[in-house]
């Protein structure tokens, strides 16, 4: 791996709640080493407002943030993606687009917070919940020496930590 920073592409399904609450996160808690990305494979077309919510009350920034397709980070003029990490089960199920660049590639298995709740209490909960996950998984990733692991290190490290992610 070279000494710049990494682009990392979070994937999910819609591309509504965990995919974009951790692009905020790594944005904000890696900016000297990763350029954060996310998309979906049927994005919704818009970002949950429990998404939005959490991420404004815990300071981060959502401007500029949409819901968009995976399919755009597969066009000749888009940023090479280092890492893809999927962070719902069914898009760690579907076929992915071949990404330029051959980046490596995790799964992290987290509940969805924009599913039906019997109140909505309960989706503040799960949305708080993935939320604190997502941080805990994220804040793992900025510590690893990307300046200095070789691809396999940084592979095994990256899935090491994918391992930390039930809940």
């Amino acid at each position: 791996m070279s000494n710049k920073k990494k682009n990392v592409l979070f994937l999910c399904t819609g591309n509504s709640a965990r995919s974009i609450m951790a692009e905020a996160l790594l944005a904000q808690l890696g900016h000297e080493k990763f350029n954060a990305f996310s998309a979906g494979s049927k994005p919704k077309g818009e970002i949950h407002p429990k998404s939005i919510e959490t991420l404004n009350k815990n300071n981060l920034n959502t401007a500029g943030f949409r819901s968009k397709s995976w399919d755009e980070f597969t066009l000749p003029d888009t940023p090479e993606i280092d890492i893809v990490i999927t962070v719902c089960s069914n898009a760690a199920n579907e076929s992915c687009p071949v990404f330029p660049g051959n980046p490596l590639s995790t799964h992290w298995d987290l509940d969805d917070p924009a599913r039906e709740f019997n109140s909505e209490e309960e989706q503040d909960r799960e949305f708080l919940k993935i939320f604190k996950k997502l941080q805990e998984l994220i804040q793992k990733i900025t510590k690893l020496d990307i300046e200095n692991s070789e691809r396999d290190v940084l592979n095994e490290d990256l899935n090491e930590i994918s391992t930390v992610c039930q809940i």
